[in-house]
């Protein structure tokens, strides 16, 4: 039995700009670090994650009003 072949669509690379730093990249699965063009970008972003820069501004729940 053979493999199924992907879609074209599934394969298609495509050219966006990095989150990080804007700079064009490609996204695809040749691409490791997509939909960032470097590991050094992608390290920062997931720095800023970790350090909780981020964040989502929502409001507190009953339960948590309790504490």
């Amino acid at each position: 039995m053979t493999a199924p072949t992907p879609t074209p669509a599934l394969t298609k690379a495509i050219e966006v700009a990095c989150p990080g730093c804007g700079e064009a990249t490609w996204y695809s699965a040749q691409n490791p670090y997509r939909p960032f063009c470097s590991a050094r970008c992608q390290g920062h972003d997931f720095g800023a994650w970790a350090s909780e820069h981020y964040r989502v501004n929502a409001a507190p729940t009953a339960a948590q009003d309790e504490e």
